[in-house]
């Protein structure tokens, strides 16, 4: 069984991004034992709006060495960097020739970031559900973990391989959706009815696994809650504390339940100041270790690797793939 992911080098990862996402898909590590697992930086992904280079290279060590941080075991997986395996690129060209453009124009985040983007639309961000798809069935992989958004292309995706399948001979394994579990919902600081997010102005309003641990604190101490005393979950009345008690319970492994039970004669100063030093100690050894890989040659190494052991599959694969369609020379 193979299992292939890729992830997008944006920028900062939030707390929401983390233990809403993040906890969850790396813990698939140890509940899909028998699963080699494929985790790509998607650089050529990330090139359909502009980039400044110095900032993309910067954000895609980044991004791998915070995934280390957070527990991606690179004894597990096999984490590279998509543009590093040319293979990406061959393939997503023959899904190019494989897809049709009202398919492409149909997909969903197309038409948003079309309605959306004021300047000119590169050709790329309408083609590059044919390179998603290529992503995933160069390394035949059996399953794709999936978010909401998502599902779209992975349809796609299947619907290419049983096209090419059916005109050239079974070349490609049909991929199946997985639908990891879900960490809690984390919501802003400021605004608890509303998802973290970082795109909200109000920088009070969003912890970063990257923060100054110092501001992480002070971030909780100064998060909205209410004017009732109780501290008890309850979404619609107390969406602030609510949204607490779920940072808590998810990073220290308590059930709210057993949250509310320790702190029912208690108070918000002191519930949110041992959230506050709870949280701290949570995020620093992962800080610790992401400063670590980006200072030392393991990040390099594990990288170096990852490519290797995907380029070994890509190979194959690609080679099939020219064979079936008739590229290149027959020696």
């Amino acid at each position: 069984m193979r299992l292939v992911s890729g992830i997008q080098p944006s920028g900062l990862i939030t707390l929401g991004n983390y233990l809403g996402a993040i906890k969850q898909f790396i813990a698939l590590q140890e509940e899909l034992k028998d699963t080699e697992f494929f985790i790509f930086i998607a650089d050529l992904h990330a090139i359909t709006v502009p980039q400044d280079k110095t900032q993309l290279r910067k954000n895609i060590r980044s991004l791998a060495a915070l995934y280390l941080a957070c527990g991606l075991d690179p004894n597990r997986v096999h984490l590279f960097v998509q543009s590093e395996v040319v293979e990406h690129s061959m393939l997503g060209y023959i899904m190019e020739s494989t897809v049709y453009v009202p398919e492409l124009e149909r997909m969903t985040q197309y038409k948003d970031k079309k309605l959306k983007q004021a300047e000119g639309i590169r050709s790329n961000l309408l083609t590059y559900p044919a390179l998603m798809a290529a992503d995933i069935l160069l390394y035949d992989a059996d399953i794709v973990p999936v978010g909401e958004d998502q599902k779209q292309h992975l349809e796609l995706t299947r619907n290419l391989a049983e096209r090419f399948n059916s005109q050239h001979g079974e070349t490609f394994i049909v991929p199946k959706p997985f639908t990891p579990k879900v960490g809690g919902k984390i919501m802003s600081l400021q605004e608890p009815t509303k998802k973290m997010s970082k795109s909200d102005e109000n920088p009070k309003s969003i912890i970063y696994i990257l923060d100054d641990i110092n501001a992480i604190k002070n971030k909780i101490k100064s998060a909205v809650t209410d004017s009732d005393t109780a501290i008890k979950y309850d979404l619609k009345h107390k969406p602030g504390i609510s949204n607490l008690l779920t940072i808590y319970s998810l990073i220290s492994d308590k059930t709210i339940p057993e949250l509310e039970a320790h702190y029912k004669d208690s108070n918000y100063a002191t519930f949110k100041s041992d959230l506050a030093e709870a949280l701290a100690g949570f995020l620093k050894p992962i800080q610790e270790r992401y400063q670590a890989l980006l200072a030392s040659k393991e990040l390099d190494d594990i990288l170096d690797q990852g490519r290797d052991a995907a380029r070994a599959v890509a190979y194959k694969k690609i080679q099939k793939v020219y064979k079936r369609i008739g590229l290149g020379r027959v020696k």
